[in-house]
């Protein structure tokens, strides 16, 4: 019997954290005195969320919400250090293993697709270093501008790519001169048995959810946070690599847009961003999605894990 790994996915704002901690809060009882288990463990599938002092700007929990429930890759990095995908798959994949070999089942959470896909679909990745000269050269490209060089050095990497990621662009870029192209990816059977909830909710009502999470942020402090990153030597252009809140609101204290642009534009790329990841799980069938603003989701959803960890 392969080992039980539960994952918690959906597009930003959608409450992915809170139902990930109270399954492994709940987990706790139906764990210890059912099947075995001593419980869960959270696994971060966040792209943002890595880096350090990055905690307002990526809606990163805070240890009062993690309830006392052991969190794995938040804080793993500085902002000015690269961090791949291949990083996460052994980091995530470390941490699974340990999480089990105490007994407990993991979570994996999180909205950064090609991170859970890389565990998921256990995908194997080329391990290429790090170009500093040629990320230098890319670094004032927009993103339409790396998405054509992409196209003209990998027509196949730029089909099924983020085209508005200007940080998966560079890397894709950065694979392709290494490589000559970007390889295909490989795909190998896991060594875990999966089941994935998807939170989701209507249009309009999540809409209005990213709009109140992003002024309670700003009032908290997401502002000075990133000021703080720049000072701290992180510079203007690699906060604006990380997109959304970071580019926006460098661009506000580099002041090049009001405060009002500011949270006109995040609203409207944070939504953008929401359509970018629904597109990416709509691939992915075995997705069981619920809604989040439903009193009875997380009830459904512990239903549906104890027959999952029921099974053999």
């Amino acid at each position: 019997m392969k080992p039980k790994v539960i994952i918690v996915l959906g597009p930003t704002s959608s409450g992915k954290s809170d139902v990930a901690v109270q399954i492994a809060k709940k987990l706790s009882t139906i764990g210890g005195s059912v099947y075995g288990r001593n419980g869960a463990e959270i696994i971060s599938a966040d792209s943002r969320q890595v880096y350090k002092g990055m905690n307002l700007g990526s809606g990163k929990i805070t240890k009062k919400e993690m309830a006392r429930i052991p969190h794995h890759l938040l804080n793993v990095v500085n902002p000015k250090t690269f961090f791949s995908v291949v990083r996460y798959k052994k980091l995530a994949e470390k941490a699974i293993e340990k999480i089990i070999a105490n007994n407990k089942i993991p979570i994996i959470c999180g909205g950064t697709g090609f991170y859970i896909d890389s565990i998921v679909k256990n995908i194997i990745l080329p391990e290429v270093k790090m170009n500093k000269t040629l990320r230098e050269s890319l670094e004032n490209k927009s993103a339409e501008q790396l998405f054509e060089i992409l196209k003209k050095l990998s027509p196949t990497r730029a089909k099924n790519i983020d085209k508005h990621n200007k940080v998966r662009l560079v890397r894709a870029i950065e694979i392709a001169k290494t490589l000559g192209e970007v390889p295909k990816i490989v795909e190998k059977p896991s060594n875990y048995d999966f089941i994935i909830i998807g939170l989701d909710a209507n249009d309009k009502v999540l809409k209005k959810r990213i709009a109140k999470r992003l002024l309670m942020r700003i009032n908290a402090g997401m502002i000075n946070e990133i000021k703080k990153l720049h000072e701290q030597g992180v510079s203007w252009k690699r906060l604006e690599s990380f997109g959304l809140e970071y580019r926006q609101t460098s661009l506000y204290l580099q002041k090049k847009i009001t405060k009002n642009q500011m949270i006109n534009n995040l609203n409207k790329e944070i939504w953008h961003f929401v359509k970018r990841q629904r597109t990416w799980f709509k691939r992915n069938k075995q997705i069981v999605w619920l809604d989040p603003t439903n009193n009875m989701t997380t009830s459904k959803v512990i239903d549906i894990i104890r027959e999952f960890i029921k099974t053999r």
